[in-house]
């Protein structure tokens, strides 16, 4: 079903927001819908939606200095990865799909046995961080450990959210999206995105 023009126009002003703000889907969404001066119970457009007109947004304002920043966030997600390697990280969000600029955070999920493990391990490394409910993939609340970590690409700090997951979620955390695509990618997948720098994965 092809979404409507003014759900098209709502995914472009939110993906605006995205870029240039940093905002999170669901807030750009809802923001953008106020901005238009439209109804707050108009249908919105789904994530697809807005992630077609953020890739179309940065194609046309930001060709020249995302992929640089892109390129600086995946290695700093692939330096907290390798950090936290024994809690089965994988990349997900914008900076795994290639629509990250430097406002985004990135998402590092991890699927541990014990849940407690990943904040022990960053207690241990004296690391700084403020643990918070989230609702993860599956629509349930997950734990985040948020912290904030200085990206040498970018030359200022990012946010990193390490989302901790029982080890049994991991099956259902791999299956393709709607499109196809991997929704997320382990160590290897990062380092070989990090080696050919596709668009995206």
């Amino acid at each position: 079903m092809n979404p409507t023009p003014l759900k098209l126009e709502i995914a472009a002003a939110a993906a605006a927001l995205i870029v240039e703000e940093g905002l999170e889907y669901g807030p750009a969404k809802h923001r953008a819908v106020k901005q238009m001066g439209l109804p707050a119970r108009s249908e919105l457009p789904g994530n697809d939606e807005v992630e077609e007109a953020v890739r179309e947004y940065i194609a046309i304002f930001c060709a020249d200095t995302q992929p640089g920043e892109l390129q600086a966030l995946r290695e700093l997600a692939l330096i907290w990865m390798e950090r936290m390697a024994s809690f089965r990280p994988y990349l997900g969000g914008a900076v795994w799909h290639g629509t990250a600029t430097r406002l985004s955070d990135i998402y590092i999920q991890l699927f541990c046995d014990d849940p407690k493990s990943a904040e022990i391990a960053l207690i241990d490394h004296q690391v700084d961080y403020e643990p918070r409910t989230v609702t993860g993939f599956t629509g349930e609340k997950v734990e985040a450990l948020s912290l904030s970590s200085f990206c040498a690409g970018l030359k200022e700090s990012v946010g990193v959210h390490l989302m901790v997951y029982d080890h049994d979620d991991l099956r259902g955390a791999l299956r393709p999206d709607a499109k196809g695509r991997k929704p997320r990618g382990d160590l290897a997948a990062v380092q070989k995105l990090l080696l050919s720098q596709p668009e995206s994965p």
